[in-house]
């Protein structure tokens, strides 16, 4: 037997997972500022309701890890965490108030290729809303997105359109309503195939010359062109697509998201589910060149679950932690310590034990030298663990009832009073 983990799975050493843990602390403390509020949903799911908004040949269908129970019931692993939440809504809907704000952060599952920020286990951090239209919540969300990644020091690029527009312009083209799917996943990909493979792809598919002509001139329009040149339209989702990315574009250039915000006429999403705007977000170093975050509008899903006669328009985004993680492990993961004090004893174990659990009733997270190594391995130990602060305790310090705090980053020393430990956690916190 080889001993290994299935690709695209990985084991975090302590610095790795403390990377990771800041990441998902950042967001959540982002999300929280917003206003979402946690839920948490199954791994598990019946394959036919993951699958149920997908063509027989959608790429993602290919990637469901299907599995099944002893009662021979079709199962599979979630791929997202949206289809779980429409689920949690059509389940949920007696005993929630709308709107509803929720964040997840939770592993998913792809059988899909490995490249960096892209794996087969992967944690997704969503925020989602039920029961609001229009665009001020997606603008809201774009916010977020800013306001995470200036968290966490990465500069961004969004990119954003409507699944309306797509539409409407491929039915303009003269593709028929059942093609439309089939055609919107060929356009999302304009900018990341040749222009021979784009063509025959649409060929395939029984499009004429003229509709592949068409089709890649239109989704090389601008905004203000396709305003122009479709002002007097009668196609009905033209016309909500324009709508919508105008509302939205009057929000971006008010909150001052335009310069980071880019119109992206040939951007779809993968998942059909996608009924109006949608976004991606990504490195604007390249540092990974797949999406860091994306989202949008999914109406229907909702709505469709229950049944019940009402709508259920709802928005989401989602943050990719393996494709930060990858921005940032060459750089912050140096930084992270969950380490806020480590105490050296010098013959004094009782009385550094004693101290540490007092610190620890401060709210500081406290280490201690317990292997009785002599004090300067203790202190690159320290360094090491990039541990912030040290304290030797020795029998000087116990007679004196006093101390010395050493910042391990300047080498600058202060004088602690036993008695006065507030003033510790003032320097610490």
């Amino acid at each position: 037997m080889i001993i290994k983990n299935v690709k695209g799975s990985y084991n975090f050493l302590p610095k790795e997972q403390r990377l990771r843990n800041y990441i998902n602390d950042t967001l959540r403390g982002i999300f929280e500022q917003y206003g979402y509020n946690p839920i948490e949903t199954p791994i598990l799911s019946y394959y036919d309701i993951l699958s149920d908004k997908y063509d027989e040949g959608n790429d993602l269908l290919n990637e469901i890890y299907k599995l099944s129970d002893q009662g021979k019931r079709k199962l599979g692993l979630r791929y997202d965490l949206t289809v779980p939440f429409a689920k949690f809504i059509a389940l949920n809907k007696n005993n929630i108030t709308f709107p509803f704000k929720k964040y997840e952060i939770a592993k998913s599952f792809r059988d899909g290729p490995v490249k960096p920020g892209r794996d087969r286990e992967f944690i997704q951090c969503d925020v989602d809303v039920v029961g609001l239209s229009g665009q001020m919540i997606e603008a809201e969300m774009m916010t977020l997105f800013n306001k995470a990644f200036n968290k966490l020091g990465i500069d961004i690029v969004i990119k954003y359109n409507s699944r309306n527009l797509m539409t409407g312009i491929i039915l303009e083209c003269g593709v028929n309503e059942e093609s439309v799917s089939s055609v919107t996943t060929v356009i999302d990909k304009l900018e990341k195939i040749t222009e021979s493979d784009f063509r025959d792809s649409l060929e395939q598919l029984g499009l004429s010359d003229i509709q592949v002509e068409d089709l890649k001139s239109n989704f090389k329009l601008s905004l203000q062109q396709l305003n122009t040149k479709f002002k007097n339209t009668t196609n009905k989702k033209i016309i909500s697509g324009l709508e919508e990315l105008n509302y939205l574009e009057k929000y971006l250039v008010e909150l001052d998201l335009n310069k980071i915000c880019i119109f992206a006429p040939s951007l779809a999403r993968g998942q059909n589910y996608y009924t109006g705007n949608v976004f991606e977000v990504f490195d604007k170093q390249k540092r990974v060149t797949s999406s860091i975050g994306a989202g949008g509008r999914y109406d229907k899903m909702i709505t469709d679950f229950i049944g019940d006669g009402n709508a259920y328009p709802a928005v989401g985004i989602s943050f990719g932690l393996s494709s930060i993680y990858e921005i940032l492990k060459n750089t912050k993961a140096n930084d992270i310590s969950n380490t806020d004090i480590y105490i050296i004893p010098m013959n004094s174990e009782i009385q550094s034990l004693k101290l540490a659990n007092d610190l620890r009733e401060i709210g500081l997270n406290v280490d201690i030298e317990m292997q009785k190594r002599k004090l300067k391995k203790s202190l690159d130990y320290a360094n090491k663990e990039k541990i912030p602060y040290v304290i030797i305790l020795g029998e000087d310090e116990i007679t004196a009832q006093k101390f010395k705090l050493k910042n391990m980053s300047n080498r600058n020393e202060t004088v602690i009073d036993f008695s006065n430990l507030d003033k510790l956690a003032k320097i610490v916190l």
